[in-house]
């Protein structure tokens, strides 16, 4: 599976226009007819759909301050989700809401839909909450005592003894579940509240009797108490060492030629409880160790990287420009979220920056599809900072991080011509960047310049654009 954060993207927009671009209303379901159905992506994490509390500024993160569980934001309501949910899923784009109920708000106030938020009181009339539903108070003072971790108040988040909105959204026809701060809920609670979740709804193209996915939020940096593999039982766990280990390589902290045994020896989870990422919503800001959109290039390469390798199921983010730890998505003077606009080479605009529309990420998640099922075979490296290798006899990827690479390789693909899908498409049997020719014996003769635009070489199967004669 190969899916999107579409994390800081609300799922209804409104129009907006500006120069050179074109003029749309982008909801996440027009974002699954016209372009994710099409580029191989399998699936759309939104943001928290349940009512905030308002905060001023309108920071990132009022959408993890939950006032109650109405289907109410800016993004829009429950009728906006559905229609959202009922069009992905018809085209094969399944919907995976980012769930908080670890916690309530850090303060009082009024929610996106008008509901009241009493902190102090530990009060929320519209869910029905008040002080037995809460741990008694006390602060996180350190993260080398699990209960403390579990049952004290993250950053002053009123903490819940358990809660469950889920099955609705499940009713709504939505895949599966972000479990924000799992870490700071017990295994056995959480265990127990996957257990009463509904199957999945059959009316949105689920085979009967399919169970919810669920990646659970466990930040573990091998220094705590609580360790990420408590909670690989109960469903797969977002593996944060794959961001940090694969910024620090490309940022060129470390060697390329080290990534021969990726997975497990490096510390991370084993592949098939692991959700791999390089950014989110909150590393992005909160790390300055992890790459994002502002270094485009590695940026692009780490991705590149694990598109490509067979480690884990694999999320990139979609994402909107900041200057700030605390800003919000673009928005009008009065607080109403800004669509983003569409130029003409298919990038965004309107502050957006839409990584998942980037050519180099969206062909490489076609990549993936297509080498799927493949080990990584015939690995090469300089033992420093250039590396390629085959998957199977499907595709072949190499990179760059230092120096030019010119010489031949073995690519394990059949003779032919093929269009590197880093640096361009197939049109109408043409590639729009560089051809790559493949002889008898699977060898291809590859330059690839360290001062390129980008440091990744990519051919597959699909890119062949002729065959040749041997």
């Amino acid at each position: 599976m190969y899916f999107l954060e579409k994390n800081v993207h609300p799922y209804w927009q409104q129009r907006s226009a500006q120069k050179e671009t074109e003029s749309i209303e982008i909801k996440i379901s027009d974002e699954c007819e016209r372009f994710l159905q099409y580029k191989g992506y399998a699936g759309v994490q939104v943001s928290p759909p349940n009512e905030n509390l308002v905060i001023g500024n309108r920071p990132w993160w009022e959408r993890y301050q939950p006032v109650s569980y109405k289907l109410v934001t800016r993004s829009g309501n429950e009728e906006d989700f559905l229609d959202m949910s009922r069009r992905c899923n018809i085209v094969g784009i399944r919907i995976y809401v980012d769930a908080v109920f670890n916690h309530m708000t850090a303060g009082s106030g009024i929610g996106t839909g008008g509901s009241k938020a009493y902190y102090q009181e530990k009060l929320y009339p519209d869910v029905v909450y008040h002080r037995h539903h809460f741990h008694k108070p006390c602060a996180i003072t350190t993260y080398q005592d699990a209960a403390v971790v579990r049952n004290c108040q993250l950053k002053g988040l009123l903490d819940l003894d358990q809660a469950n909105y889920m099955n609705h959204l499940i009713e709504l026809g939505v895949a599966g579940f972000r479990v924000d701060a799992a870490k700071h809920m017990w295994p056995r609670d959480l265990d127990y509240i996957y257990s009463k979740l509904d199957n999945l709804n059959v009316k949105f193209g689920f085979v009967s009797g399919s169970r919810p996915f669920i990646f659970q939020e466990v930040l573990d940096d091998g220094h705590e108490a609580i360790n990420k593999n408590e909670y690989t039982r109960i469903g797969r766990v977002v593996e944060f060492q794959v961001g940090y280990e694969l910024s620090n390589a490309f940022r060129g902290n470390n060697k390329l030629t080290y990534l021969e045994n990726w997975g497990p020896a490096w510390g991370l989870l084993n592949s098939d409880k692991a959700v791999a990422f390089i950014d989110n919503h909150d590393t992005q800001r909160n790390s300055h160790e992890i790459l994002t959109y502002k270094t485009p290039k590695q940026y692009k390469m780490a991705t590149a990287f694990m598109l490509a390798h067979p480690y884990g199921t694999t999320r990139v983010m979609s994402s909107y420009e900041f200057d700030s730890m605390n800003q919000g998505p673009p928005a009008d003077s009065n607080g109403n979220l800004i669509s983003p606009g569409i130029n003409h080479d298919g990038t965004c605009s309107n502050g957006y920056v839409c990584e998942h529309r980037w050519r180099q990420i969206f062909n490489m998640v076609e990549f993936r599809n297509v080498v799927h099922g493949t080990d990584v075979t015939n690995w090469w490296s300089d033992n420093n900072q250039q590396i390629a290798f085959c998957r199977g006899n499907k595709g072949f990827i190499v990179f760059t991080n230092y120096g030019d690479v010119d010489r031949t390789f073995q690519t394990c693909l059949e003779p032919g011509i093929y269009c590197d899908v880093i640096s361009g498409v197939v049109v109408d049997g043409k590639c729009t960047g560089k051809a790559v020719s493949v002889v008898e014996g699977g060898w291809a003769y590859i330059v690839l310049g360290a001062l390129e635009e980008d440091g990744v070489l990519a051919i597959h199967t699909k890119a062949k654009i002729m065959s040749l004669n041997v």
